[in-house]
């Protein structure tokens, strides 16, 4: 129905921004990924976007990359899973990040985002299995290397977040086993 604004941003008010596109106003929900990538209050804007119309409600959802639509909409034909609950992962993980968890199988990683429980987050994965990772261009590094994998779930354990085991294990050599690893990880993140 409606597939992309272009026109000039009036209002940003988390997650909702008000986009004037020819004298008529459109409110539109958009990730906080894309929010922190919007222009000043007053400048020329375009987003891509999604229209669901329910019941009770007509709500359009914009997005600053073509991958960030796809994935949503992939999101949303998963049971259980409905716009909001969408852009808050979205919100939550950006799309490499969230092909990486699928690809990966990580349901930690899922669980941190507000709102999903352990059950949803496994229902994700299944269900994503297959559909983003190679189909939005995201490459995982180590989804073949379970050291690697060992070494990011050992650096979690010890309450570094996601993001810092992540940026660490990029530092280190492939090949590096599991427990010279995480000794170079943890030097690495206490510098």
């Amino acid at each position: 129905m409606i597939g992309k604004l272009t026109g000039t941003l009036l209002e940003k008010n988390p997650p909702e921004v008000l986009v004037d596109c020819g004298g008529v106003g459109y409110e539109v929900q958009v990730p906080m990924s894309t929010f922190y990538n919007l222009p000043a209050n007053g400048a020329k804007v375009a987003l891509l976007t999604h229209f669901v119309v329910r019941e009770d409600a007509q709500l359009l959802f914009g997005f600053g990359t073509a991958r960030e639509r796809q994935t949503f909409r992939e999101l949303i034909k998963i049971t259980g899973i409905g716009p909001r609950m969408a852009l808050a992962v979205l919100s939550g993980m950006s799309v490499d990040d969230l092909a990486e968890a699928v690809s990966q199988q990580q349901a930690g990683r899922l669980v941190k985002v507000p709102g999903i429980g352990k059950k949803t987050a496994e229902r994700l994965l299944l269900e994503l299995k297959g559909k983003i990772g190679a189909d939005t261009g995201a490459q995982s590094l180590f989804a073949n290397n379970n050291d690697q994998n060992d070494i990011q779930q050992a650096l979690m354990a010890l309450g570094y977040s996601d993001k810092e085991a992540s940026t660490a294990l990029k530092k280190l050599p492939p090949d590096v086993g599991v427990s010279e690893g995480i000794k170079l990880a943890l030097k690495a993140l206490t510098k």
